[in-house]
């Protein structure tokens, strides 16, 4: 059989091809961190299910403990709560999206938070958040820190003057969210990136509302940037998972300790989450327009008290927003006019949203904070937290807008 001679102009080579750092936000969703050559030939990441991994011979283990050992690379595992292919794939994707030195993949977004704060901070250290933020991250740093030594200062986001004259001594790192939960305020990156830099504070922010998509918080010079990626990264609401991402001298010590906390992720999780993020871009692009257009019905409905939405100009954070993010999300927080029991009839009227908590997922969610996240908090703490009897907090799937503001326009109309 005659061989096929393939001509050499035909013959891409590494050196011309491009980088993912050159790529643009979905090409680097589908391909950065994937070799091209995959095991078995196969086209996508292979999932490896195993919790433990072999050695051929004591020689081959004593190679690998004396690369571990002296920091070398290694083209091999040792034990499945130290690593995995698939989970490093994503990793390696994650990292790429947003434009960090490494990226670690967590079993949960909390455990994400928890086990960098543990990592980064020790007895007698102080960190400052913003306010209005995830309510567990707030009890994590207000109930469970301080059993070990470390104290918080909460300011309100937005007030950078209060924010510089909280930090103290031995204030040691600046934590916020971006948007935040659920008011979807906006944190002015680069001037938060900015005071942390100056007064040699490590800055932290938790941007599972924004995606890589509509902003990278490293871009600005923030240094670690954290996900809950059961959110938008997963986007099918079929898997928990969780991301820190940043500069490899922060991201080391937070990796060091989560192999001994062990808030692994579990291989399957990260496949699914390798296939989710392929079309983070095309997601994001229709919540950012879902969210945009449900938020304009609702600021010109009668029965709508008011919309928090950064899309909107009546938002207080809008030129934030529009100078730093591309788009807004799909969580629109609004009120309904009345009091609880008339918002919660609101809510059962719905015909497509979920009741149910969590947001970036196809299916839209609805849920009412009073009677879902903050139900086991006296009213009168609800309120000084911000928690309004008649809050609604609306995360949009992918569902087609028309049909959304339908469905919005009977609920609200059909209210006594």
């Amino acid at each position: 059989m005659a061989q096929v001679s393939i001509p050499s102009t035909t013959l891409s080579t590494l050196e011309d091809a491009p980088t993912a750092s050159e790529w643009g936000e979905s090409t680097c969703a589908i391909h950065a961190g994937s070799a091209r050559c995959k095991p078995y030939h196969a086209l996508i990441e292979p999932l490896v299910q195993t919790a433990t991994y072999t050695f051929r011979n004591s020689q081959e283990v004593v190679a690998y403990q004396e690369a571990h050992t002296r920091g070398l690379p290694t083209d091999r595992l040792e034990y499945g709560r130290y690593g995995n292919p698939t989970v490093a794939a994503c990793e390696a994707r994650v990292a790429a999206l947003e434009h960090a030195d490494a990226a670690i993949q967590f079993a949960s977004g909390m455990a994400a938070i928890t086990t960098t704060l543990l990592a980064l901070l020790q007895q007698g250290d102080h960190l400052i958040m913003t306010d209005d933020c995830y309510r567990r991250t707030r009890q994590f740093c207000l109930e469970v820190l301080p059993r070990l030594g470390i104290t918080t200062t909460i300011v309100p986001l937005g007030d950078y003057a209060a924010l510089e004259s909280a930090i103290q001594p031995n204030t040691r790192l600046l934590l916020s969210e971006t948007p935040t939960n659920p008011y979807l305020r906006v944190l002015d990156v680069e001037r938060f990136a900015e005071i942390a830099r100056r007064h040699g504070l490590i800055s932290v922010v938790d941007s599972t509302f924004a995606t890589p998509f509509n902003l990278r918080p490293l871009d600005w010079g923030i240094d670690l940037v954290i996900h809950s990626a059961t959110k938008y990264l997963g986007g099918h609401n079929d898997l928990l998972a969780g991301f820190v991402a940043g500069r490899a001298e922060w991201v080391t010590p937070v990796r060091e300790l989560h192999n001994i906390l062990g808030a692994t992720p579990d291989p399957h999780n990260a496949y699914l989450l390798l296939r989710g993020l392929k079309t983070l871009s095309l997601r994001v692009i229709r919540h950012n327009e879902n969210g945009q257009r449900v938020a304009e019905f609702l600021a010109g409905h009668p029965e709508v008290e008011q919309v928090w939405y950064p899309g909107l100009p009546s938002h207080p954070d809008y030129a934030v927003a529009q100078a730093q993010m591309k788009g807004f999300g799909g969580v629109v927080s609004f009120t309904v006019r009345g009091d609880l029991w008339r918002t919660a009839r609101f809510i059962d009227r719905l015909q497509i949203p979920y009741i149910s908590p969590s947001l970036g997922g196809t299916e839209s969610l609805v849920i009412q904070p009073a009677l879902m996240s903050y139900y086991d908090v006296p009213p009168e703490e609800r309120r000084r937290l911000g928690i309004r009897d008649n809050l609604v907090r609306l995360s949009l799937g992918l569902e087609d807008a028309d049909d959304l503001i339908a469905d919005l326009r009977q609920a609200l109309d059909g209210l006594e």
